[in-house]
């Protein structure tokens, strides 16, 4: 579980203004957790790795975007490297490397950094959050979020009106957030 006094919404101000420390403390908090995620959704640890350099980049370059008035600080770090994750599974394609020397400077990547954040237990909370909602409302949660599809691919291949499949989607995740807050 995420640390319940990491204050997402100021580090990532931190991180608009510039501050590397921010930025890798960012990194710490999160990234074992985010390349859980991202190794689930796309069943390769290679391209789950990029997808995750890609968004931590992409958080730093846009940290400045961030609006805490508009929702935490966690989901839109974690709303990042969903993006990245379904423009994966939608090309098939690795991402592009980006040229940034700054990424390699500020990142622990000691065996013991990797195993502390790859210890976390937020992939627990999530499953047994995910366990806990109704086969409606999470069937449509994983097809859109672990296989990438969209809203009216879903509700074809569930054979449900697409105004029923956006309401379970939104009920889902008011529940999961619930759940995970909790």
């Amino acid at each position: 579980m995420a640390d319940r006094e990491f204050d997402y919404e100021s580090t990532l101000e931190a991180c608009a203004r510039g501050e590397e420390r921010a930025f890798q403390t960012l990194y710490r908090q999160e990234a074992g957790q985010l390349l859980g995620l991202a190794i689930s959704m796309l069943g390769r640890r290679d391209i789950a790795e990029d997808c995750l350099h890609d968004a931590f980049v992409r958080i730093w370059q846009h940290a400045a975007r961030y609006r805490r008035e508009l929702g935490s600080g966690r989901a839109w770090v974690h709303s990042i490297l969903r993006y990245r994750v379904l423009n994966a599974l939608r090309s098939g394609n690795r991402h592009a490397e980006v040229d940034d020397d700054f990424i390699e400077r500020v990142l622990d990547d000691s065996p013991q950094a990797e195993a502390q954040a790859l210890e976390q237990s937020e992939q627990r909370l999530l499953r047994r959050c995910l366990q806990r909602l109704e086969r409606p409302r999470r069937h449509p949660i994983l097809l859109a979020f672990y296989r990438g599809l969209t809203h009216e691919q879903i509700a074809s291949r569930l054979s449900t009106p697409l105004g029923t499949i956006k309401g379970r989607i939104r009920a889902g995740l008011r529940a999961l957030q619930e759940c995970l807050q909790a």
